[in-house]
């Protein structure tokens, strides 16, 4: 009886320690964290089709660690956190702001580490620009210095509407041929558009 009660005690002990390396690895995975410069793929359900449409999609962590959301006006910090604790900031976000009653947030990482390292170091300039496409991103690099790598506004180009967008959302229309525009600071991921001119030549 008691050599029964010696090998049960046994097989339990060894259950527990099996369950507990094997456990280790799940905890690794769930407790990675979003770092600076990487791409994640945001999803949203709970909302009208027509907004889950447009809200879907990849969303760039930029250089000090926050994503840009459509219809809220602050950025998020993304950096720090898992996946499923930015998903829940992200919720709560969109119900402090009144914006959505009750959104559902799936985050995930949609590239492997180089593959998102490359790409965070990228800006895409469009429109009437002289070599329209994607340009390499420098540190601290400025909106009217990313138009300018792109070759500058076309005959036909308007610098004084350039569009800013970010996250899936347009930041802002800024008159590069201001001195407060030309610094307006842009950030990997980002997309810049010059638009044509209107027919007052603006």
């Amino acid at each position: 009886m008691t050599q029964r009660i010696t090998t049960m005690s046994t097989i339990i002990h060894i259950t527990v320690l099996m369950s507990v390396l094997l456990a280790i690895p799940l905890t690794k995975l769930h407790a990675a964290t979003i770092s600076s410069n990487t791409t994640l793929n945001i999803s949203i359900k709970g909302v009208p089709a027509g907004e889950q449409a447009k809200f879907d999609g990849g969303y760039p962590v930029d250089a000090k660690g926050f994503i840009y959301l459509p219809l809220l006006r602050d950025a998020i910090r993304a950096s720090g956190l898992s996946s499923a604790n930015l998903a829940r900031n992200i919720e709560r976000a969109y119900r402090d702001a009144e914006i959505y009653v009750n959104p559902r947030i799936q985050v995930i990482s949609n590239k492997d580490e180089a593959a998102q390292q490359i790409d965070a170091q990228i800006v895409t300039v469009g429109g009437f620009v002289g070599s329209p496409g994607p340009i390499s991103y420098t540190r601290g690099m400025t909106l009217f210095e990313a138009v300018a790598a792109a070759g500058g506004a076309s005959t036909f180009g308007s610098d004084k509407r350039v569009e800013l967008h970010r996250g899936g959302a347009k930041k802002g229309v800024y008159n590069i041929r201001l001195a407060k525009d030309m610094r307006v600071p842009i950030y990997p991921g980002d997309t810049i558009k010059v638009p044509q001119k209107t027919v007052f030549g603006n």
